[in-house]
């Protein structure tokens, strides 16, 4: 028998006898049991008398990939797709024990403004969902032709509402299809010892149980950001000072704190009217800080419940233990104080309709499901800590619900109304119809390359590198209570600002400044002031996000460049080649080209429209679908019957429109027959990916 094997043998009997966590020890004591065999004869008295450098022993399961993603978020799994298909082995590292992150988390109820902005593997999420629910099967406890689901909302080739168990079926699908390796409940070993780094690449991280895993390169798939932060690389958390951008939405924001808020004249003291008596549960007494200041406050964080009114697949809301009835004064307060009980019940919650009649239940009002104020810790707390964090956040949770259904100064309509409904028996059944997933809406974030901020977002700043789209709404939750100059408690943070197109998001966000690290892609942490990353973060944009990332990825490999280093002409071919939605200038510096990838798929389709006789005049619409150009509605709205009229005689813009929306060629219908017709306009970058959608719909069958 070999050393090695005698090594190894030795190691897995240790293994057993004390278990994971003494992986690393044992392995210690392989070397050391080898080193003195050697010196002593022994097991070694079979091998020549030359001298032998022995190599460490690895830790079995000690693994080895091209690409090892952080994180099974949606990110995280979009880029271990992609990275198979670019011919790439990958491993993702899971610290915990479901795959998904926030998609099968909860959060049904998409979140993403423009959805043409949305390509590549994301979008072959959503046309999954879609797939998923045309199957009558897939209705269990209604019918699909009774559901409270809006109909727009089911038809179509893509659906963007979903239970959390049919997300997690999909991306189970996916894993299984493509072979994708998943380690789950392996923690990052946060500890200085946790990294392996050659100069600026990190050559392996650790985890809790001392397994190691080595890559060419690294993605950080997480919330928090954890292997960012443990390589070394720029990051911050919280609001930054509005000067510090030259931004008008950041930091405090007292003077925006209208929605989400408390109905006038709400006492703060524990005995009303006394403030020598202490301020209630949840109030910052340091708040609010000067206007437009930056400070370590972030978004707060709640659970995105998953809820049923059907009797047989109901949980009712339970009492939790430790509950404390002061948590919620306030909450009654704010009842006392509301002008009616129908404005009392309209803002307790968002109780988005899924299918199945579930929900996706999310915070509104001034005291809803959002702990407001009680996660600052969170980002780059410990595990032990940030356990214990998201245990309150639950606690705090489930003591509303509760209250909300049974406390008697609860108005008895709302108690009856939040009574009827209660967890779903058949979601997140180990924990009761509670998911372990807490919504982190924002952590850490990279200070990268280029940081994207207000100024991307609103148009004034484009970016000539974009990896993908963001289209939401300039949105923070609340990130404080405070008492405001008349005496009454006040939310503060809430920020609401939208009424801007697509915009393009920089490869440089994805990636750390150069010398910092140069074999790391952050795609959900990534590089964004906190209002801007207010807008990107959705999870269809993080997939967006995680397929680029491994684009890149792949592209660093096969060049043996860092990721700072790539080349973007050749990124963007890859990117618009797999279905990625892009945008902004063309980066003439890296391509030599004055026309990109996308504006040339976007004549081709215009040339193809032409020649069917469904458009006339192709330089009208070049010049008119650029971003940031408004098209005449008229011409759109004859292009859209003559579209329609190409498969089926339609005899209206109406009707064109409602055909098209039936057969995935168009989303939106009610927004083109508002503006597709004389007299209106419509944006240049909404119409371009209308046009090439279009294309693909008349085209001749091959």
């Amino acid at each position: 028998m070999n050393i090695n094997a005698v090594a190894r043998r030795f190691y897995h009997c240790l293994c057993l006898l004390l278990g994971p966590p003494a992986r690393l020890a044992s392995g210690l004591v392989v070397m050391l049991v080898i080193a003195q065999t050697a010196s002593a004869g022994g097991l070694l008295a079979e091998l020549p008398t030359r001298t032998h450098t022995l190599a460490p022993v690895p830790v079995p399961g000690d693994i080895e990939r091209d690409i090892v993603i952080y994180g099974a978020s949606a990110a995280g799994i979009a880029a271990a797709v992609q990275a198979a298909r670019m011919g790439k082995s990958a491993v993702i590292v899971e610290p915990g024990d479901r795959i998904g992150g926030l998609t099968t988390g909860g959060l049904g109820q998409t979140d993403i403004g423009n959805k043409q902005a949305i390509g590549g593997i994301s979008l072959e999420f959503y046309t999954a969902v879609a797939r998923h629910y045309r199957d009558a099967g897939a209705w269990k406890w209604e019918k699909r032709d009774a559901t409270r689901v809006p109909k727009d909302r089911l038809e179509g080739v893509s659906m963007w509402v979903f239970e959390p168990s049919v997300a997690l079926g999909i991306f189970e699908d996916w894993v299984r299809r493509d072979g994708i390796e998943i380690i789950k409940n392996e923690r990052l070993d946060r500890s200085p010892g946790g990294i392996v780094k050659k100069g600026s690449r990190i050559a392996a991280f650790r985890t809790g149980s001392g397994r190691e895993f080595r890559g060419k390169i690294f993605i950080d798939a997480t919330y928090e950001g954890d292997l960012m932060a443990l390589a070394g690389v720029s990051h911050t958390v919280g609001r930054e000072a509005n000067a510090q951008y030259g931004e008008t939405l950041n930091g405090v924001q007292t003077r925006n704190a209208i929605s989400h808020q408390f109905f006038p004249g709400v006492d703060p003291y524990v005995r009303k009217g006394d403030p020598g008596s202490g301020l209630l549960p949840f109030i910052d007494p340091a708040g609010p800080g000067g206007e437009g200041a930056g400070d370590r406050r972030i978004q707060a964080y709640c659970y995105r419940m998953c809820l049923t009114d059907h009797p047989d697949n109901r949980i009712p809301f339970a009492k939790p233990d430790g509950y404390r009835e002061d948590w919620y004064e306030l909450l009654f307060r704010n009842f006392e104080a509301a002008p009616d009980i129908a404005t009392a019940k309209k803002w307790i919650w968002i109780n988005s309709p899924m299918p199945n009649r579930k929900t996706d239940t999310n915070n509104r009002g001034g005291f809803s499901t959002d702990f407001i104020g009680q996660n600052y810790d969170y980002p780059e707390a410990g595990y032990k800590t940030r356990g214990q964090i998201a245990a309150r956040h639950r606690l705090y949770q489930q003591g509303l619900m509760w209250t909300l259904a049974n406390h008697p100064r609860v108005p008895v309509e709302i108690r009856e109304m939040v009574a009827s409904w209660g967890l779903c028996k058949d979601e997140f059944t180990d924990g009761n119809g509670w998911q372990r997933q807490l919504y982190v809406r924002e952590a850490r974030r990279l200070v990268g390359a280029l940081v994207m901020t207000q100024h991307h977002c609103q148009g004034r700043e484009i970016v000539d590198d974009p990896i993908g789209m963001a289209a939401y709404t300039m949105d923070s939750h609340h990130t404080q209570r405070h008492v405001d100059a008349s005496g009454h408690v006040r939310n503060e943070g809430d920020i609401q600002v939208g009424r801007f197109p697509p915009y393009p998001v920089s490869y440089r966000a994805l990636i750390p400044r150069e010398g910092e690290c140069e074999n790391l892609l952050v795609p959900v942490c990534m590089s964004a002031s906190h209002i801007a990353y207010g807008s990107i973060r959705m999870e269809p944009v993080f997939m967006i996000f995680g397929q680029s990332a491994a684009t890149a990825a792949a592209h660093a490999i096969d060049g043996q460049v860092s990721v700072q280093k790539i080349n973007y002409a050749r990124l963007r071919e890859r990117l618009l080649k797999d279905g990625q939605v892009l945008g902004g200038k063309p980066n003439a510096g890296n391509s030599g080209k004055n026309a990109t990838a996308q504006n040339d798929s976007l004549e081709a389709s215009i040339n193809a429209l032409k020649e069917r006789g469904l458009l006339k005049e192709t330089a009208f619409w070049l010049k008119n679908t650029k971003p940031g150009m408004k098209c005449a509605g008229e011409p759109v709205g004859e292009l859209i019957v003559n579209a329609a009229s190409h498969k089926k005689r339609v005899s209206s813009l109406g009707a064109a429109c409602d055909y098209l929306h039936s057969q995935g060629a168009l989303d939106r219908p009610a927004d083109w027959k508002r503006f597709a017709r004389k007299g209106k306009t419509c944006r240049g970058e909404s119409v371009a990916a209308l046009i090439v959608r279009l294309d693909a719909f008349t085209a001749p069958e091959k």
